[in-house]
């Protein structure tokens, strides 16, 4: 009997904690149970989400549903969200000002978070690559070198005023942007003829194939998720932010014989110079045509913690 009594005591402790709201997570009430187990408790999924200037009801069912599954994988798939903020503190402050000199919502910057987890040495299975996850017909149609030499799906900076091109491209034909994100992911083409043939105007209305109908819900799970941190039980504090690291820039217009010597005569190793420049693909360049490329060198100070500038980009995102 007194077992048992102490096992419903335990039920009861737990199922107590598991109604304090997750905030109370950064009030110094951690959620645990009376055994000193964590609580693990369903993120709340607000009314409506506010999404490039629209606003997403989720009164639907299959709406609400949707991104609860986003939401919930996201919440608890620790690591690679941790990630997401450390790197968005140094590729933000990079990419959101390209979006606004060319008229895309600032929200779509949600669209390389979960294309890439902001690595911009990304390459998937399908032979994607960089931040934006270009392939290689794609990226060169929206005006990107890609060979043997250069690969500027990996210039942060070019592969994201394509990746603008391709999304006001998008929106022009859809006139919405959840359209353009399943496009995005499931290739114009696709979302076009599904569109017509399904009678739809919006891809939340839409059958798709399981990975373009959840893409469009992951990029509201992470808007939420990175616009409200602590919401979700992530804490962070300022100094685990990675951080933006200044750099000089260097042109070079002609053919480069060796990368790594040329590095060494710049005061960097060859390993530094393919860090800060990934479309860097060989160890040389031939560069027949005389195109001008822009080497990025890192200052020295911001290549030690212990001197760099300490910026936090968003102050939500530290506790």
């Amino acid at each position: 009997m007194k077992s048992t009594k102490k096992y419903l005591l335990t039920l009861f402790a737990v199922a107590s904690m598991a109604t304090v709201s997750v905030q109370n997570l950064t009030a110094g009430f951690p959620l645990t149970g009376a055994d000193g187990n964590s609580v693990v408790q369903s993120p709340v999924i607000p009314a409506s989400v506010l999404f490039a200037g629209t606003k997403i009801d989720l009164d639907r069912i299959d709406m609400y549903e949707r991104l609860d599954r986003e939401l919930t994988a996201m919440t608890y798939t620790h690591g690679n969200t941790l990630l997401l903020f450390k790197r968005a503190n140094r590729y933000f402050p990079e990419i959101i000002p390209i979006l606004k000199k060319n008229g895309v919502p600032e929200d779509i910057v949600y669209l390389a978070c979960i294309e890439s987890t902001l690595n911009p040495r990304a390459y998937s299975v399908a032979k994607a690559a960089g931040l934006w996850q270009f392939i290689a017909s794609t990226a060169k149609h929206y005006g990107l070198e890609v060979n043997e030499f250069v690969d500027e799906r990996y210039n942060t900076e070019k592969a994201t005023a394509a990746a603008c091109r391709y999304l006001k491209d998008a929106y022009k034909k859809y006139g919405n942007w959840e359209s353009v994100a399943a496009s995005y992911n499931g290739g114009m083409a696709r979302i076009t003829k599904e569109l017509a043939s399904q009678n739809a105007t919006t891809a939340y209305d839409l059958y798709l194939v399981d990975e373009t109908s959840r893409y469009m819900f992951r990029l509201l799970a992470m808007k939420l998720i990175m616009e409200n941190p602590r919401e979700y039980g992530f804490i962070l504090q300022s100094d685990q932010l990675y951080q933006p690291v200044r750099t000089e820039t260097v042109t070079v217009n002609g053919p480069v014989e060796d990368w790594p010597t040329w590095a060494k005569q710049h005061g960097i190793n060859f390993m530094t110079l393919r860090e800060y420049n990934p479309w860097i693909r060989a160890k040389s360049l031939p560069n027949k045509t005389g195109k001008m490329y822009k080497i990025k060198i890192p200052n020295k100070d911001d290549l030690k913690r212990s001197t760099q500038k300490k910026i936090v980009y968003n102050k939500n995102w530290v506790y």
